[in-house]
């Protein structure tokens, strides 16, 4: 039942009101062609999800040098902005909001996906341990160049020309990745920034990377039109830092006078691999120190996301893989229905199986009426 149901109550975000808060998550699902450009496939997938209270796009490289895995989308050329345009066109049709989320691997990518066969760059020249996805299959990542001083606001005009091809291409807003092990997030913590400029070393030089970059991609709609996702205490892909509390609060007490859309963060470090923070959820910490939107990630199903949201630590949330195999995520939590399984072999790459031929409520279990 919807009434009374907190995940069905409206939720302003600056000059966006959503319908309910319930929120679709960055998902890589690997359908762009070889080229980053978004595919009639993709337009279906999120035209399928327009429900949702908020769509976040799967992350999406601001430059070439930004690309991370084989068939992810880019938004740095007019083409991938036009192919956006259709995705965002049907959306909005189905009366559905959609930001785009600006994603720059950074370390997290191989020179094979790179213009020039050029190495990644990073903060610092230290190598993730591992394997990387490529066209040629799985390979050892490699040690990343360490970006120069000079270089640096290069990359954040990347973010800012992104940022108006996000308007070209009719998206409601942009979310900036800062989490998760991507640049951003590379040179916030202390375990992947060893540097001795301006952008290393004090908190308030790790942190500097990404508050131009914030500052930059406003500049183009204002901080309303802007989500920053940061992961408190996070260690994937090896984001280690000897102070995360510290770290994050300082993040969160700079990012507020962006007046931003929101703050999207892990609800619980347990739902990701590995946490640093022990006995302290990501998103109380951003809730004592960032007094905006919070929109809370985390394994969450209804219930659990009603409880977020009444015990208000969250103001939406995120859902992930329920809204792989449900596009319908609105009305199955509407109605109480079940949920359909996920088919774990076809999240990466591919064609409709697994990726747009998950059943409604009102089809049959072979996607008929």
């Amino acid at each position: 039942m919807v009434d009374g149901d907190i995940l069905f109550r409206p939720l302003n975000l600056g000059p966006i009101t959503l319908p309910n808060r319930i929120v679709m998550s960055p998902l890589t699902r690997l359908r762009a062609d070889a080229r980053c450009v978004p595919t009639d496939l993709m337009v279906s997938y999120y035209a399928q999800r327009a429900t949702a209270g908020l769509i976040l796009t799967e992350g999406t490289h601001p430059s070439p040098m930004g690309r991370g895995y084989t068939y992810c989308p880019g938004l740095h050329n007019s083409e991938q902005a036009a192919a956006w345009r259709k995705v965002t066109d049907v959306v909005h049709q189905a009366g559905g909001r959609i930001f785009v989320q600006l994603m720059h691997a950074g370390r997290v990518s191989h020179s094979s996906l790179l213009p020039g066969n050029a190495l990644p760059v990073a903060p610092s020249a230290i190598r993730l341990s591992g394997l990387v996805h490529t066209f040629a299959g799985k390979v050892a990542f490699e040690t990343p160049r360490a970006i120069e001083t000079e270089e640096i606001p290069g990359v954040v005009a990347e973010y800012r020309r992104a940022a108006e091809l996000a308007v070209d291409a009719g998206f409601d807003g942009v979310e900036i990745h800062a989490a998760t092990g991507y640049l951003p997030n590379q040179f916030l913590v202390s375990g992947s920034n060893r540097r001795t400029d301006r952008y290393g070393g004090s908190v308030e030089n790790r942190a500097r990377f990404l508050l131009e970059v914030v500052d930059a991609v406003a500049g183009v709609r204002g901080g309303e039109r802007v989500g920053v996702k940061i992961a408190p205490g996070f260690t994937v892909n090896e984001m280690e830092d000897d102070d995360p509390i510290g770290t994050f609060t300082h993040v969160a007490q700079s990012l507020a006078p962006f007046r931003l859309a929101y703050l999207h963060v892990g609800y619980d470090s347990g739902y990701s691999r590995g946490g640093s923070m022990p006995g302290l959820r990501p998103v109380d910490l951003m809730r004592a120190a960032y007094h905006g939107t919070l929109l809370a990630v985390g394994g969450f199903n209804r219930q659990t996301g009603q409880q977020a949201l009444a015990s208000g630590r969250a103001d939406a949330i995120v859902f992930g893989r329920p809204y792989i195999a449900n596009p319908d995520l609105v009305e199955r939590f509407a109605r109480d229905s079940p949920l359909n399984p996920l088919d774990l072999t076809t999240l990466y790459g591919g064609d409709e199986r697994g990726y747009t031929d998950y059943p409604t409520i009102h089809m049959g279990s072979n996607g008929k009426q």
